[in-house]
């Protein structure tokens, strides 16, 4: 986790996080296919691949192998463990959400004035002549 927000870099990353939140959305136990995970993110192969071993790495993320040649196929799907740490990853970013909302901070607040640093009233410009 980011010692600043608490947030799992390894799942924050914006490809990582679509990767987790689309496996999610699967029955536990259940799969998706390497190709249309790979069509549902509408990532190259080389691309997802990285993404997919960062997660795996870190327990997130289970790959299985079967056949071989024409008839391989990859699946992928989340990890109890992988499930859990996207859970810890929402709660902590819904409280980072809610904290700024009760500060005054949301997306349609704006920023609270810390007292002694208020600025000045902006001053008419010199009007325009058209």
């Amino acid at each position: 986790m980011t010692a600043q927000t608490g947030l799992d870099p390894v799942i924050h990353g914006p490809v990582r996080l679509r990767v987790m939140v689309t496996l999610a959305t699967l029955r536990d136990g259940d799969s998706l296919s390497f190709t249309r995970l790979q069509e549902l993110l509408g990532l190259t192969p080389g691309n997802l691949i990285t993404h997919l071993r960062k997660l795996e790495d870190a327990g997130y993320v289970t790959t299985v192998k079967s056949g071989r040649g024409v008839t391989a196929r990859t699946s992928v799907s989340l990890s109890q463990q992988g499930r859990r740490a996207l859970g810890t990853y929402t709660a902590v970013l819904r409280q980072l959400l809610d904290s700024a909302s009760t500060n005054g901070t949301g997306p349609h607040q704006p920023a609270r004035q810390t007292p002694g640093r208020i600025s000045p009233p902006l001053q008419p410009g010199p009007a325009q002549e058209e």
